[in-house]
């Protein structure tokens, strides 16, 4: 049989032949991916050729018909258009770059995130998009400072309303402490400190978001310390205050009487 171009055979450990298909482009080798026959490698192979040799084809031409995959498609694209290879599906702007998930899903960064974004996957799982860092599943929103668990709308919000441009300017976090909720109360603002116990439990109403955050942190004390509760709470850290001011704020400042009789009705 005469040799497919781009088309080479393989084995799996099992031993059953499959064909991967590959192509070169301006002296980048590409791989293309596998497939079960000769025919289906040679497909990609010519579908590849057509996108960066022909130049005929864009992003928005992909259709489910094609043999490479939507994630090929925009990196070879990408190559074409721009110049660099990328192992991910990231396609360059002039300010910014996209990275697709599908060819509905368009996440939008800021130039400045290209080199993580170039060596992390993203993933997406009940709509949270997160990468693998060092093992760990991490939210791509932690970059921002944006907690686990935090709601959108509450604690953070996209200022132009697109949940997928996660462009620095776009982010406007709202309450970055664990616990914490701004709201306004007769007209005025202030910072509410809940904390989960057997539900949810009110510290207190403080007048700044860190004054709330080091209430949270003693409710935790309080109720880990009593016996009350056994959860495993993260605390905020307070970047702003050295360890004499944060001791200061954290001795005066009080938490709920409600909250501080758990303890003594758990001791009766």
């Amino acid at each position: 049989m005469e040799k497919l171009t781009g088309v080479f055979k393989a084995y799996k450990k099992n031993g059953e032949a499959y064909y991967r298909s590959s192509i070169t482009y301006k002296n980048k080798h590409i791989s293309l991916g596998s497939f079960d026959t000769p025919e289906l490698a040679h497909k990609a192979y010519l579908e590849a050729y057509e996108v960066l040799f022909n130049k005929t084809s864009t992003l928005s031409s992909y259709s489910k018909d094609h043999m490479l995959s939507f994630e090929k498609w925009v990196i070879i694209h990408n190559f074409r258009d721009n110049g660099y290879y990328f192992g991910n599906p990231i396609y360059l702007h002039k300010y910014y770059f996209s990275y697709y998930l599908d060819p509905h899903t368009e996440l939008k960064f800021d130039a400045d995130d290209l080199f993580y974004y170039a060596s992390h996957k993203i993933h997406r799982k009940n709509g949270y998009f997160f990468v693998n860092d060092y093992g760990v599943q991490q939210n791509i929103l932690n970059r921002y400072g944006i907690r686990n668990f935090a709601v959108k709308g509450r604690d953070y919000r996209f200022k132009n309303g697109d949940y997928h441009d996660f462009r620095h300017y776009n982010i406007e976090v709202i309450n970055p402490y664990h616990g914490v909720c701004k709201e306004f109360r007769k007209n005025k603002l202030v910072y509410v400190t809940r904390i989960n116990i057997y539900g949810t439990w009110t510290v207190g109403v403080y007048s700044s978001p860190i004054k709330a955050a080091i209430a949270y942190n003693k409710a935790v004390d309080f109720v880990v310390s009593n016996g009350i509760s056994s959860k495993n709470y993260v605390k905020n850290y307070i970047e702003e205050l050295d360890s004499t001011q944060y001791q200061e704020i954290y001795a005066a400042i009080k938490i709920s009487k409600k909250l501080r009789s758990l303890a003594r009705d758990k001791s009766n």
